[in-house]
């Protein structure tokens, strides 16, 4: 099932997405989904970000060639950022660049979206009840600022750094998926979630033992090699298979 959050004529609704028509649904999803009889075609509604989180967790040098091509080594246990909500943005939402920074890159990135019972301290072996569904995601970085700071919460967390869409995927397997940046048509980063140093059950249950994981909490899962500078009047598009094609412009703040 595919969930959008979405604008219409008559206001904001959660939505089913049923090939090119979106289903609105009562109330939120993470109760039990009824679906109305609203309906539009995609093509006439404005998606916003498929869900607006407490807080978006990232896991930092989580596939070995990106930390290899920072010249970092792998990390021994996950290496956990916070990135704010303020930052969420929906699909086709401007990627502004800001003044401070001359160097913003794109991450592309398999991002989890906790469901309804949240998370806390949970075993590795029951972390998947947590799961509410995956959407892709795109963990902008200042690479300069974060170099600069010697911790990532400025180079991370200004307004726009995370576009998160186009809708939330329930039960599909993502253990092995392809997950592509493109940046005007041309691609930047290409790699499989299979080779992530650590799996999405070990993510959620380490995090989950430092920090209570809210319903709707994001946890971002890390980037694959490729990472590459934006400039104002880019198009940045994320595609992940099975969870559908993120795209934003790029232009300067």
């Amino acid at each position: 099932m595919r969930i959008a959050r979405f604008v219409h004529s008559g206001g904001m609704s959660f939505g089913v997405v049923e090939g090119e028509t979106i289903v609105a649904i009562e109330g939120h999803p993470f109760a039990e989904i009824k679906q109305t009889d609203q309906r539009w075609a995609v093509a006439d509604v404005r998606l916003l970000s498929p869900i607006l989180p407490s807080k978006v967790v990232g896991i930092g040098r989580n596939y070995a060639d990106h930390a290899a091509e920072h010249g970092s080594e792998v990390p021994k246990e996950p290496l956990v950022f916070l990135k704010p909500s303020t930052s969420v943005i929906g699909p086709h939402d401007v990627i502004r660049l800001p003044p401070q920074s001359q160097q913003v890159e794109h991450e592309a990135e398999l991002a989890v979206v906790i469901g309804a019972t949240g998370a806390r301290r949970v075993d590795r072996a029951n972390a998947q009840s947590a799961i509410f569904g995956y959407t892709c995601a795109n963990d902008v970085t200042a690479r300069d600022l974060q170099r600069k700071d010697g911790q990532w919460t400025r180079a991370k967390g200004f307004d726009s750094f995370c576009p998160i869409g186009p809708w939330i995927t329930t039960g599909v397997d993502i253990t092995d998926v392809e997950v592509r940046c493109e940046v005007n048509e041309e691609v930047r980063q290409l790699g499989r979630t299979k080779d992530m140093v650590f799996d999405i059950p070990t993510l959620i249950s380490y995090v989950s033992h430092i920090m209570t994981l809210l319903p709707g909490d994001v946890i971002l899962t890390g980037t694959p090699a490729g990472v590459s500078p934006l400039n104002s009047g880019d198009m940045v598009s994320i595609r992940i298979d099975g969870l559908g094609e993120l795209r934003n412009p790029v232009m300067t703040l």
